[in-house]
């Protein structure tokens, strides 16, 4: 019987699959480059807000300790959101005819809370603990980035599970005395490069084994 087909088909038929499993590749590179994306994950994004409220000015500026407002960040699983009255602590007596802070003079007269869009926002199956972070040693801008630079307020870590686990596998990299756990200036002194390895036996830090187990963060 004679052959069907000419010899040179062998060749497009192999390059056909090789151009096929390319573009398989291919789409699949682009699907993983936007899964990490700010596209995705919302990294990057300013988030507006009721009142465009500037931690540059707030903390940065004027040296508010996170606390002022985050009340309960040191024994709660949450970073409270303030109520209004915090903001008219100062704001009764500094900028109070202003009209950009209307809405929170509003908020206070009529006692309705002020709608805050959350920015660090993680899925309902993952259980975060600030308090436990805290107490571990880890600062505010490790999570959260330069806050105190932030004239508006924006997601600085994808958020995401492997960028838990970078830090869940070797804490030591992240950890800082207790007493600078709020001081967003803080940097890792060059000449003590022990400094987060006996930080992790002095806290009692986890093993990487339990820190790393699913049941830590999805419960």
């Amino acid at each position: 019987m004679s052959q069907l087909f000419p010899r040179h088909t062998n060749v497009y038929s192999r390059l056909s699959i090789v151009a096929v499993l390319a573009v398989l590749g291919f789409l699949g590179w682009v699907v993983a480059m936007l899964n990490v994306s700010g596209y995705n994950t919302n990294q990057g994004d300013f988030i507006e807000q009721p009142i465009q409220f500037s931690h540059a000015h707030h903390v940065g500026g004027m040296g508010i300790d996170c606390r002022y407002c985050h009340t309960s960040v040191e024994e709660s699983a949450f970073a409270n959101i303030p109520p209004t009255k915090t903001c008219m602590n100062c704001h009764s007596q500094i900028w109070n005819t202003a009209p950009i802070l209307e809405p929170v003079r509003a908020s206070f007269r009529e006692n309705k809370p002020l709608t805050w869009t959350r920015v660090n926002d993680l899925p309902d199956f993952v259980y975060f603990n600030h308090s436990i972070h805290i107490k571990q040693g880890v600062g505010c801008d490790t999570c959260h980035g330069p806050v105190d630079r932030m004239p508006l307020m924006y997601q600085e870590a994808s958020l995401q599970m492997s960028w838990c686990l970078d830090c869940h596998r070797d804490p030591a990299k992240y950890l800082r005395p207790r007493t600078e756990v709020f001081n967003m200036r803080w940097q890792r002194p060059a000449g003590d490069p022990e400094l987060g390895a006996r930080l992790v036996k002095e806290y009692g830090i986890a093993s990487v084994e339990q820190l790393t187990n699913c049941s830590t963060c999805h419960r």
